[in-house]
């Protein structure tokens, strides 16, 4: 069965008044895009379910602020983004004094086959992009009018940063992936 935009307004409507069976609806169908955009934002696997984890929990409560007004998915975005933010600035806290001690020693990296390309490579040159381009891109899982909602910008704009974004891309792995 495929559901659509208007699918998901009332089940949140229906989830809101405490309609569990709802609730667990949204649940299952938007679980793998929450744990995507968390994992996109935070580029780890065991943060990305934790985040998850704490998104599908904060739901019980902030279902209830879902308006209505843009896609289902848009704001599940926002939430899913505030989630990642709140746990790095968490993670930021916890292990800045920490950190600069074990530094060198957690950081070392396993060295790289000379012209490949893998997934962790690009979300790590992804994540050193600015902030606009960074998140068109992230946003690349919403059409770009979803995306402009939530950055606050026209949808055109989005397709702007998300081709800078390429641009800068492809120029910094130019050599790898010959």
């Amino acid at each position: 069965m495929h559901m659509t935009r208007g699918d998901d307004i009332e089940l949140a409507r229906r989830a809101a008044g405490g309609d569990r069976a709802a609730f667990s609806a949204l649940l299952e169908r938007h679980y793998d895009f929450i744990h995507r955009v968390a994992y996109r934002w935070c580029g780890n696997a065991a943060d990305a379910q934790d985040i998850t984890q704490d998104v599908c929990i904060k739901l019980g409560t902030a279902i209830a602020g879902f308006r209505g007004g843009a896609a289902f998915t848009s704001w599940l975005y926002r939430i899913t983004l505030n989630a990642v933010r709140d746990r790095q600035r968490r993670q930021a806290r916890e292990t800045s004094g920490a950190a600069a001690m074990s530094h060198g020693a957690n950081n070392v990296q396993q060295p790289e086959p000379e012209h490949r390309l893998n997934l962790e490579q690009l979300w790590r040159a992804v994540h050193k992009l600015p902030g606009q381009q960074r998140d068109a891109v992230f946003g690349e899982e919403l059409s770009h009018r979803e995306a402009g909602d939530i950055m606050g910008c026209k949808e055109a704009t989005v397709s702007w940063h998300v081709r800078e974004a390429r641009k800068k891309l492809k120029l910094e792995f130019e050599g790898t992936l010959s």
